[in-house]
């Protein structure tokens, strides 16, 4: 994507290489070497959905401003939005107290989650399924894309 195609956008924000090793340093990731990250929508704190980054995945996102993962499955890295366009910029990001997880606030352009919904987590599970309905028939229709 272009710059022209997130000119209403601000620009997101970033840290230097030494303030991103501090909050590497800081992290602590699991036994596979991963940290899980919330992305969380800066302004209104709604959940859209939870990733995995590694150290470099952190590093990446911290200086760059775009939000980096580990993929797990692919077992390589990506960003949100390079196939999609729609990309998560960097608004700020927070350790918890055991500095195990990772809330990270974005500016999400588009919708979040690969189906095409707004955010990853729509699907109640308070609410009975009907029979023969999957999970995804929930999906309010404003998000069914």
């Amino acid at each position: 994507m272009t710059g022209a195609a997130h000119r209403d956008h601000a620009a997101p924000v970033t840290i230097d290489e030494d303030a991103a090793a501090a909050v590497v340093a800081r992290a602590h990731f699991d036994d596979r070497g991963l940290l899980p990250s919330v992305i969380q929508q800066w302004d209104s704190r709604e959940v859209l959905m939870l990733g995995y980054m590694d150290a470099e995945a952190l590093r990446r996102t911290l200086t760059s401003g775009r939000v980096t993962y580990w993929s797990r499955s692919r077992q390589e890295y990506w960003r949100k939005g390079d196939t999609s366009g729609n990309i998560q910029l960097l608004r700020g990001a927070e350790l918890d107290c055991d500095a195990d997880t990772l809330l990270v606030q974005v500016e999400q352009i588009g919708p979040a989650c690969h189906t095409g919904a707004r955010r990853c987590f729509d699907v109640d599970p308070f609410l009975p399924l009907a029979p023969g309905a999957s999970p995804t028939d929930q999906r309010p229709e404003e998000d069914a894309r």
